[in-house]
């Protein structure tokens, strides 16, 4: 007699959540994917538009030039500071801090900066000086949530949350709900993605730890 494997039921991955719906969330699943109740999942920003603008009391009068594309896939969307920390004749070093306000790099005057943004700030006929900047903007069009890839460079590789009941997006996106705070799971009833190893799942549960969601 053939056996019948039954999946586990919307939920049934929680020992406890928070009143309410605090712990979840609905969300947008991506398309081309079908996936299981405690499926641990990977967020994919999609950034619409990246601007740049001077602070209007700069002295330096050099511009800044985005790059092709202005953003790395998975950058944080908000305003990212360029602030000038070392000026010099006909160059300057800027400090450049993402939107939560930690220091993600340096750029110089006429480099490129390759990062989270991209960008090239150009040497004018007035020098920079200590504290000039500018704000990199980085618009978010929308997110999409996918099972985690511990190789993806998207922002999936990071584990953002559990797929509360199955989504069947193989055709189309379609709506879902995630279990994103304030909850704790059975380890026994999470899915993960295959071939993921013991090192990528231990960095996953931390990450999800960090959102204060806790494997028992």
């Amino acid at each position: 007699m053939a056996l019948i494997e039954e999946d586990f039921h919307a939920g049934a991955f929680l020992a406890s959540e928070a009143n309410g719906t605090r712990s979840r969330r609905a969300i947008t699943v991506a398309s081309g994917q079908t996936l299981k109740a405690g499926a641990v999942l990977g967020k994919v920003e999609t950034l619409d538009e990246v601007t740049r603008t001077a602070d209007a009391g700069n002295t330096g009068d050099g511009a800044m030039t985005l790059a092709e594309p202005a953003a790395a896939d998975g950058a944080a969307a908000g305003d990212y500071r360029v602030l000038c920390i070392e000026p010099a004749s006909n160059a300057g070093t800027f400090a450049v801090f993402d939107p939560a306000g930690v220091q993600i790099g340096t750029a110089t005057v006429a480099v490129a900066f390759d990062g989270q943004v991209k960008f090239t700030i150009a040497d004018g006929a007035t020098d920079f000086v200590a504290g000039d900047g500018f704000t990199v903007t980085v618009a978010n069009e929308g997110e999409t949530w996918t099972e985690l890839d511990p190789d993806a460079t998207d922002g999936s590789e990071v584990a953002a949350g559990l797929l509360y009941a199955p989504v069947d997006a193989t055709d189309a996106a379609l709506p879902g709900v995630a279990v994103v705070r304030e909850a704790e799971v059975k380890s026994a009833c999470l899915v993960w993605p295959a071939g993921i190893t013991d090192a990528q799942k231990a960095a996953a549960l931390a990450e999800l730890e960090f959102l204060g969601v806790f494997a028992r």
